[in-house]
């Protein structure tokens, strides 16, 4: 068994046979897409399982406390499907959406998807401040998670429009979280969350550990955000 596998376990997350081959999987897509588009610089196989894998499970213990039936989340800025994509193996009764704004990026989580047969996951290639101007998509989910998408103060204008009241953002940062999430405390209000914590997560043997940002979304968010033209990374809040 690979450490991925041992350490998701601290995480409250065992990995059947089955997923553990969806991981496999995933990750010879991964290195294989990687040869044609840029998806990641990240590619040696214990690397992969560990910096990407792992790391993407570092919020399960947050929605393992959750006792929500039916659940939603968004994971803005997808990428190559972390965090996403790895919760949605993990958590099969989570229904997942992959946000992606690059064109080449979606093609390859809607080949992983098909891969690996997750009915749980539906990939969207459109950018986050036009797709949460669409009513069936605004303050539609429970979990909304970002992983190295922006600065806190832009990235709580992309994410928290999506996210119903009563729900929650968990935003994957490092070291500098504390100091970003300060500077986001404005934008936090305004868009109608609350700061809940900022959790350290250590990523098994790595030094590395992540920091997660946990928002609580208390209020609906006003109507005019998130704004468009780039505002909220050239103007954040």
């Amino acid at each position: 068994m690979s450490l991925f596998y041992q350490h998701a376990r601290a995480f409250g997350v065992t990995l059947t046979p089955l997923q553990q081959e969806l991981f496999e999987k995933y990750y010879r897509l991964l290195v294989e897409w990687n040869e044609k588009i840029n998806l990641t610089t990240i590619t040696e196989y214990t690397s992969v399982q560990l910096k990407h894998f792992l790391d993407s499970l570092a919020a399960a213990p947050l929605l393992l406390q959750s006792s929500i039936v039916d659940r939603k989340l968004i994971d803005v800025g997808a990428g190559a499907g972390f965090p996403g994509m790895p919760l949605a193996i993990a958590f099969p009764d989570l229904r997942v959406t992959l946000l992606e704004a690059t064109g080449k990026k979606v093609r390859f989580l809607d080949h992983v998807t098909r891969e690996l047969a997750l009915e749980n996951v539906t990939s969207v290639h459109a950018r986050a401040e036009e797709f949460a101007r669409m009513a069936q998509q605004r303050e539609h989910f429970d979990f909304a998670v970002a992983r190295a998408l922006a600065p806190m103060p832009t990235l709580v204008e992309y994410t928290l429009p999506f996210v119903r009241v009563g729900g929650v953002l968990i935003a994957y940062k490092a070291v500098d979280a504390q100091e970003e999430t300060a500077q986001a405390k404005r934008g936090i209000e305004i868009l109608g969350g609350r700061l809940r914590e900022i959790v350290s997560v250590k990523l098994g043997d790595l030094d590395d550990v992540r920091r997660l940002v946990v928002i609580d979304k208390i209020a609906p968010t006003p109507e005019r955000y998130p704004r468009a033209g780039g505002a909220p990374k050239s103007k954040p809040l």
